[in-house]
């Protein structure tokens, strides 16, 4: 059931002018010349540039890769109420959760805040850690609600999981139409994992797949 993702994208939502010239760099792949505009910015407390130094920490253009510093500029920023910023912070305390079990309690907050501010792949992540019990009670029922928030944002990853509970999911009314409408949304979407599920969906509830 576990189906977390990590989504790092360089954001172009971007409005100061300093923001949108460092992009630009960015885009032409003059990658050193980004990072020292977006430095200056984030050292000057710009949250959307905080975010973006971030992001080039984590995936080393521009400057060497450097989780440690990745981290401190995401906090930075979710700090300030970026929630790009707050979900790849999140993401990054849901990883560490493997060796620190107290870093799922980190992961929870920062999804909360993200999911306030509707991050889609915020949903998903905070309704596996539900459905697993991770840093917080076990919640079925709860895990299924957020799935279904962000499936209906179009989300490909919560459509498929959503599916799976409701195919084969413990402690879940069972609905199979449902699972197959939301596989076939997410094989539309691009998810080419979906055909799987569909073709042991289908295997075992022919009915379903009469369309």
């Amino acid at each position: 059931m576990k189906k977390i993702l990590l989504f790092i994208v360089f954001s172009l939502s971007l409005s100061a002018e300093g923001l949108n010239e460092a992009v630009a760099k960015y885009h032409q792949q003059a990658y050193t010349e980004a990072f020292k505009s977006l430095y200056t910015l984030a050292d000057a407390g710009d949250a959307k540039a905080q975010f973006n130094l971030a992001q080039l920490y984590a995936t080393g253009k521009g400057v060497a890769k450097d989780a440690i510093q990745a981290q401190l500029w995401y906090e930075k920023s979710a700090k300030q109420g970026n929630g790009s910023a707050q979900f790849n912070l999140a993401q990054l305390y849901h990883q560490q959760g493997k060796i620190d079990a107290n870093a799922y309690k980190k992961a929870i907050f920062w999804y909360e805040k993200a999911v306030i501010l509707g991050v889609a792949e915020a949903y998903n992540n905070l309704a596996t850690l539900y459905l697993d019990g991770l840093g917080i009670e076990k919640d079925q029922a709860k895990a299924l609600a957020l799935f279904e928030k962000s499936a209906q944002s179009g989300n490909g990853a919560s459509q498929i999981n959503l599916a799976i509970l409701y195919a084969w999911g413990e402690g879940i009314k069972h609905d199979q139409m449902k699972a197959y409408e939301n596989l076939k949304l997410a094989l539309k979407g691009g998810r080419s994992e979906a055909s799987g599920y569909i073709g042991k969906l289908c295997k075992e509830s022919a009915w379903v797949c009469k369309d």
